[in-house]
Parts: C-alpha cells; sequence; structure tokens
C-alpha cells in the first residue's frame, strides 16, 4: 500500500533559517559525506570492470551500491557530529524561551544545528530499515532503545528521551522546540517506557508521558504537560480517558490466538482480571485475620 507524499513523515529537522549563510555548512556537508562514496565508486570500477566480460561488475554492482548508501549515511553523521561538536564548543544547547530574532543567540544556533542536521537524518529515514534511525539519533543525544519505533513520526532530534518499548504513530509529532509567535520555545521531552502514541498525535515540548501510557490518535498535548503512568488519554489538549489495562499481567495474546471476535476478547480479559483482582483481596483478607488472630492470642 502506498503512503501519500504528507504522510512520508521521520526524524527531520525543523527548516527555520536564521541566516542564509548558514547554507554554506549544509552544502559543504553534503559534499564531504559524499566523497567517500565517490572512492569507492572509483575503486570498484578499477577492481571489477572488464570491458570483454563485465559480468562480474553488473552482478555485484547493486550489492556495492548498498554498501555506498551505508557507507554515506554513516560519513554523513561522523562529519555532522564533529561539526556540532565544534558548534557546541561556541553555545551550547540549552533550554528555555528566547525571542525569534537573528540578533538571539540561541536561536541562531538552534538554526544552525537543524541545518546541519537536515542532511543526515534525511538520509538516515530512507533507509528501508529503520535501525538506522535510532543511530542517528543516539549520535546526536537522543536517549532511545533499538526497540522503539519511532520510524513513522516525525521526533525533533535533541532534548528529547525515550524509554524502552515505545511506539509512535504515523504522521505523529514528537517536538522539544516548538515556534510560538516571535518566541522559540525548547524544553526537554520525556516519554517514559511502554508507551503507545497515536496517529497525528501532537507533542509539545516540556511534555513528561508516564509508564504504561497510550495517546489517543489526534489528541495533543501542552506545553510542559504531565501524563500520569498507566493511563489512556485523549483530546486536545489531552484528558484522562481511562486506566490503562493492557499492559497489566495478563495473557492477553494467548486469549487473542482462541477469540477473534473483539467484544468477546475484551470480555474474557475482563473477567480474568476481575478474578485476579478477586483472589488478590481474598489473600489480603486472609492475611489480615490470620495477623488479627495472633495478635488475640498473644
Amino acid at each position: 500500500m502506498s503512503v501519500p507524499n504528507s504522510m512520508r513523515v521521520g526524524p527531520f529537522c525543523a527548516t527555520v533559517l536564521a541566516k542564509k549563510k548558514y547554507l554554506i555548512a549544509y552544502i559543504f556537508l553534503i559534499w564531504i559525506s559524499l566523497l567517500p562514496a565517490i572512492f569507492e565508486i572509483w575503486w570498484y570500477w578499477q577492481m571489477l570492470w572488464y570491458e570483454p566480460r563485465p559480468l562480474h561488475f553488473y552482478v555485484f554492482l547493486p550489492l556495492y551500491l548498498f554498501v555506498i548508501y551505508i557507507t554515506t549515511v554513516f560519513a554523513a553523521i561522523f562529519f555532522t557530529r564533529i561539526m556540532l561538536g565544534i558548534i557546541n564548543i561556541f553555545h551550547k544547547p540549552r533550554e528555555g524561551v528566547f525571542l525569534r530574532d537573528s540578533s538571539d543567540k540561541d536561536y541562531r544556533y538552534w538554526s544552525l544545528r537543524n541545518t546541519i542536521k537536515k542532511w543526515p537524518t534525511w538520509l538516515t529515514h530512507k533507509f528501508p530499515f529503520p535501525f538506522l534511525d535510532n543511530i542517528c539519533f543516539k549520535m546526536f543525544g537522543v536517549k532511545t532503545k533499538f526497540s522503539n519505533s519511532l520510524f513513522e513520526g516525525w521526533v525533533d532530534t535533541e532534548f528529547i528521551e525515550f524509554g524502552k518499548n515505545v511506539v509512535i504513530g504515523q504522521g505523529a509529532i514528537v517536538q522539544s522546540s516548538v515556534i510560538i509567535g516571535n518566541f522559540l520555545i525548547i524544553r526537554k521531552t520525556v516519554i517514559e517506557e511502554n508507551v503507545r502514541v497515536g496517529a497525528h498525535v501532537i507533542i509539545m515540548p516540556g511534555t513528561h508521558i508516564g509508564k504504561n501510557c497510550i495517546l489517543n490518535t489526534w489528541s495533543s498535548t501542552m506545553v510542559g504537560q504531565e501524563l500520569e503512568e498507566g493511563w489512556i488519554y485523549n483530546g486536545g489538549p489531552a484528558k484522562k480517558f481511562k486506566r490503562n489495562r493492557f499492559f497489566e499481567d495478563i495473557p492477553i495474546e494467548k486469549l487473542s490466538k482462541t477469540i477473534g471476535d473483539m467484544g468477546e476478547l475484551l470480555k474474557k480479559y475482563d473477567d480474568q482480571r476481575v478474578a485476579r483482582v478477586m483472589k488478590k483481596r481474598r489473600s489480603l483478607r486472609r492475611k489480615d485475620k490470620e495477623e488479627k488472630e495472633t495478635e488475640e492470642k498473644e
């Protein structure tokens, strides 16, 4: 199934450009990261091209092009990381509210960092396997795990922290920076483990999502909003909808193999959950009764 162009998202960088001269760094980065690929093409031509019988050259060419692509990605990440290190010597990234004006130092450097990171993030997202995205995130300082699925969403590349087993839905936006009016807001966004973010969700900078949360499709958060652990949130701004039962210790995957209807599956799930809760309560009552009897004997 094809995906509309409007849905082609990924770990892209903001396109805001405080000064046009930053494009020089962008072009330089593209040029220097393509140099290893040019050398590899030349070496391959020298090693395998044999005009009377060029079969070997064409047979191994697709595989070698794949290697060249990987090399270009890692070269782009490597040189970008060096450039970011040099830039951070002059001015380190920091959280806060800044004026959206070229005279503001934080705004200028935020724009420069995004301009430099655009090329490697674009390259990694075009790779058919998502693990390169996670490598790119890690190299730029985003805390994430390889178990996370961030490939379908638009995710900022700094001041973001993910726990393990996080899924970002298609078209969702996870931000650590946003421009509102004439202000640039940069705040750290934290998404803890076992969080599910639905399609087209907007997560604003400074949001903290607790463990085992679900953010329903088309929902949004406010700047600095706290989402309590173990709840399903809905709406904009996101509000508590109901408790999230889907991460509880009930073998729902086993139930789904025998029950195909969703209504029957949830009913069976509820029955097992109620039985487990009742068993726990009986155990607590029994324990309280034994403690009281022990106290009376004493």
